[in-house]
């Protein structure tokens, strides 16, 4: 399971639930190195850990974004805090760049992604994101739209298999989405236990101590809330409201996400391969660079955090800084998006 950021170590969630920990935190706050005075987007704001940690390290401001609605409070209680310098939106943060331009800001100094689903939405049962506790079966960050459920229950086991194959890397999707299909004409699966039943059915106990359900819950929760397609919109829309100078600082949590910010880095920053002596070089080489690399490679938690925290353990952060070079075009967006 993926975890992104929370409060700080022992503070109490408002239902009780055991406190979050912001993860890679020292990491993300050097990376994005703020400044008195400018001006930072914490795009997907969950708790507001990060956004708490650099409003602590420099008389600056945060706009602050996030679908979730139950964010909203969150950032209410924390701007109280920092009067005036805290801005809560909510939003998608593939529109980030259209938020900046609605709340009349100037270019941007610096942006946080932390992408994947918050551990606070993987613990409350309601939520429908976790097999561990049975609840509805949901997973909708916003809380609007198609659920898990009315995907299980109405897309083709074709899709469904295709679902869970590449965006979940379960190699026995097929057996699965049959096992959904058939249980599906005797009632709706309408819970998370239900479904975590149905794989269970299917898979068995697993070598590696791992529940059978983990990559199917990931696959339909990615596809719900176009978790991918959502990281590449934001990549180009931070692109586009960064100044030059400013910094992008990427947390992802498995190997999918990761793909895309890699590539997306690579590319802006002009590492794509070269054509061959048979081939053109594309018209990537021929694109003034939009960003500079900070770390060729990711940086990891340490043993220390991981030993507080082992949700960390496939945390990933990318960072780059923004060059004076125009934006790329919006539809020239990264490859690797799979196509369901």
């Amino acid at each position: 399971m993926m975890v992104r950021r929370d409060r700080p170590a022992g503070t109490p969630t408002e239902q009780g639930i055991a406190p979050h920990i912001p993860v890679l935190l020292s990491e993300v706050v050097a990376a994005l190195a703020p400044l008195d005075g400018e001006i930072y987007i914490d795009a997907t704001f969950g708790a507001g850990g990060y956004t708490r940690a650099v409003l602590d390290a420099a008389d600056c401001r945060v706009l602050a974004i996030d679908r979730d609605p139950h964010a909203a409070a969150r950032a209410e209680k924390l701007g109280a805090e920092f009067p005036g310098r805290l801005t809560f939106v909510g939003a998608p943060f593939g529109t980030l760049d259209d938020v900046v331009a609605t709340q009349g800001l100037g270019p941007i100094d610096g942006v946080m992604l932390d992408i994947g689903v918050s551990s606070m939405q993987l613990d409350e049962p309601g939520r429908g994101f976790s097999f561990q506790a049975d609840g509805p079966l949901d997973m909708r960050m916003s809380q609007s739209g198609p659920s898990a459920a009315d995907v299980v229950n109405s897309e083709s086991d074709e899709t469904i298999a295709n679902i869970l194959y590449l965006l979940g890397e379960e190699r026995r999707s097929r057996a699965i989405a049959r096992a959904i299909v058939a249980a599906r004409a005797e009632s709706p699966i309408e819970t998370t236990k239900a479904l975590a039943d149905i794989v269970t059915r299917v898979l068995g106990r697993q070598p590696d101590g791992r529940h059978p359900a983990t990559r199917t819950f990931q696959a339909l929760r990615i596809y719900v809330n176009d978790e991918l397609g959502e990281l590449a919109r934001g990549l180009s829309a931070a692109e586009r409201c960064l100044k030059p100078g400013g910094r992008l600082v990427i947390v992802t949590f498995h190997s999918l996400e990761d793909r895309i910010a890699k590539r997306f880095l690579a590319q802006r920053a002009g590492k794509e391969s070269r054509g061959s002596r048979h081939l053109p070089e594309t018209s990537i080489k021929l694109k003034l660079p939009s960003f500079r690399i900070l770390n060729p490679r990711p940086l990891t938690p340490s043993k220390g955090e991981l030993e507080v925290n082992p949700r960390a353990r496939s945390a990933r952060l990318r960072a780059a800084v923004r060059t004076d070079a125009p934006p790329w075009p919006a539809d020239e967006t990264q490859p690797g998006l799979p196509s369901i």
